[in-house]
């Protein structure tokens, strides 16, 4: 019992530090609101599944012992979020005429972030994070 809350303290430290998985959750709540935020969330969560099944599976210490596929899988998770980026940039900067006219009540400008897509990048940016990796191999065996 005591490994267990050492893991859940670990675990809250971990989850609470900002990273790559939060800035896209913001981002998409701000976009399509609560629902899109829950289903962004709901993605991060299952890529964490991924993770721990991967981890106890072995695949993550092959991840983490080969450098080349490491690093790319962090710049292929880095390009992602820069396409994230670009793409709110663009969408914030030159919205589409056709929206602009069309009155359909929202929260903020532009068109909403659909659930599937809210979900997807979420899945994506979690497993696109090699820390995560790092993060389950590193403390998952040490309290299973």
């Amino acid at each position: 019992m005591q490994s267990f809350l050492a893991f859940l303290g670990v675990s809250l430290v971990v989850i609470m530090t900002p990273g790559p998985d939060t800035a896209v959750t913001i981002r998409n709540t701000l976009l399509g609101g609560r629902p899109a935020g829950i289903f962004t969330a709901l993605g991060i969560a299952c890529g964490q599944t991924v993770w721990a099944f991967a981890t106890s599976l072995g695949i993550v210490a092959l991840l983490i012992a080969s450098e080349p596929l490491f690093l790319t899988m962090k710049y292929a998770g880095a390009a992602y979020l820069v396409y994230l980026g670009i793409h709110a940039l663009r969408a914030a900067l030159w919205p589409d005429g056709a929206q602009a006219e069309t009155a359909v009540p929202s929260r903020g400008p532009g068109r909403r972030l659909s659930a599937t897509s809210a979900f997807r990048q979420g899945l994506v940016s979690d497993l696109g994070n090699p820390k995560m990796a790092i993060f389950f191999a590193s403390l998952l065996r040490q309290f299973v």
